[in-house]
């Protein structure tokens, strides 16, 4: 990877080195598109290191950075009841942001179209050729970066005018025990045996590595995040009066908040400025997960520029987005009780067709029968009611009565 050109004009030039931003320079570099990777130098804008989870039918592009898989899956609902599952040909996979980058920077150090830069961008904005990209290298020094088109994850600022806001917000530590504890074929999703708080729900979520070794997780949807003394608290209480883990030792924790949102997230930011990631709406509003969305995107972008097309494809479906508006309404409104929701959905659904619906990959008649196993009434009244609601740009949802 060579010092930066500010002559050289690239096909596409990504900025952000997070999950969105290293897939979409993975996929273009394969197709042989001129790309520059722009990442933030060491410091306060590079964040800690973190997990991304999704579920793949066989081995994938990025099998390499795997750190754990599972076969089977579980989600236990408030009174112990147990609902467990294997969703073959899926398997939920762990991919720690660390071996990520690593694997995708060493396939972009082996393509001549591809470079890394450590820089900080400030601007993207339109230009003749495309698009311009200001930023300013760790050294200190102004660049100016140049594509045929720029593709931009770094967070938004603020989320973009909506009905309902939710947050999934979380703390989780990876502990090691001292006596084997966990059964490292199975991995727990939801475990609704936690306190609830007063509005929306709280899950524990456990992904054994070992048999004396897992990510434990305490997570809620609700308005508004924790303090780290409660989230600590939260976990105190769940690994020790509900998993009963006995003596355990925290290697290291992670923290973080995910908008869940209907806000309608634009994609196209100038004549030749495009966002993508959670930033251009990849985040799937009913659950969450991010990172198969990103593959999914960044594929069809390569394929898209590959064809000469200037069009960025949306990384959800429009049913799948009107779908996700309703149950994020009746959590919100408390018109349906999450857990049991939850519980209910995972026991009357097979897995793997829960799995593919949840990831965008269900048939209308799927989405059809997933429906009736709903509670049917509180779902139509929000499905009737969502229409004539505002979209504001707070933080906070749209009110309404029950």
């Amino acid at each position: 990877m060579t010092a930066p050109v500010q002559g050289r004009l690239d096909d596409a030039v990504v900025v952000g080195g997070g999950a969105a931003g290293l897939c979409l320079a993975h996929w273009l570099s394969g197709t042989g598109t001129g790309v520059t990777l722009v990442e933030a130098p060491d410091g306060p804008l590079r964040p800690a290191e973190r997990t991304w989870c999704y579920w793949e039918a066989g081995a994938g592009e990025f099998e390499e950075a795997v750190v754990a898989s599972w076969e089977r899956l579980r989600v236990r609902g408030p009174d112990g009841a147990v609902i467990e599952s294997a969703p073959a040909p899926l398997r939920y996979r762990m991919v720690r942001s660390g071996p990520f980058e690593r694997l995708v920077h060493s396939r972009l150090a082996a393509s001549p179209a591809a470079r890394v830069l450590r820089a900080t961008a400030h601007e993207v904005r339109d230009a003749p050729y495309g698009a311009e990209v200001r930023c300013t290298t760790a050294g200190g020094q102004p660049l100016v970066l140049h594509g045929r088109r720029v593709f931009d994850s770094r967070p938004v600022r603020d989320t973009p005018p909506h009905r309902t806001l939710l947050l999934q917000h979380f703390r989780g530590w990876f502990v090691r025990t001292a006596v084997p504890r966990f059964d490292p074929g199975v991995a727990d999703l939801m475990d609704f045996r936690v306190p609830q708080p007063g509005h929306g729900l709280a899950f524990g979520y456990v992904l054994p590595l070992a048999p004396d070794r897992a990510l434990v997780e305490y997570t809620e949807f609700s308005r508004t995040p924790l303090t780290t003394d409660a989230y600590e608290a939260a976990l105190l209480q769940y690994t020790g009066e509900v998993l009963r883990l006995g003596r355990f030792t925290v290697e290291s924790a992670e923290q973080g908040a995910i908008p869940m949102t209907d806000a309608r997230f634009p994609r196209r930011t100038g004549r030749a400025a495009f966002r993508i990631g959670a930033a251009g709406g990849a985040t799937r509003p009913a659950t969450g997960y991010t990172f198969a969305a990103v593959q999914r995107q960044s594929r069809a972008i390569a394929t898209a520029l590959r064809a000469s097309s200037g069009v960025v494809p949306p990384p959800h479906g429009r049913r799948a987005l009107a779908m996700d508006a309703v149950l994020l309404r009746a959590l919100d409104t408390g018109r349906v009780d999450g857990p049991r929701f939850f519980t209910d959905l995972f026991r009357r659904v097979p897995m793997e067709r829960l799995l593919r619906f949840l990831d965008g990959g269900s048939t209308p008649w799927e989405e059809f029968g997933i429906g009736l196993r709903t509670p049917v009434g509180p779902m139509l009244r929000t499905a009737a009611e969502l229409p004539f609601l505002a979209r504001r740009a707070t933080g906070r949802s749209e009110e309404s009565p029950r």
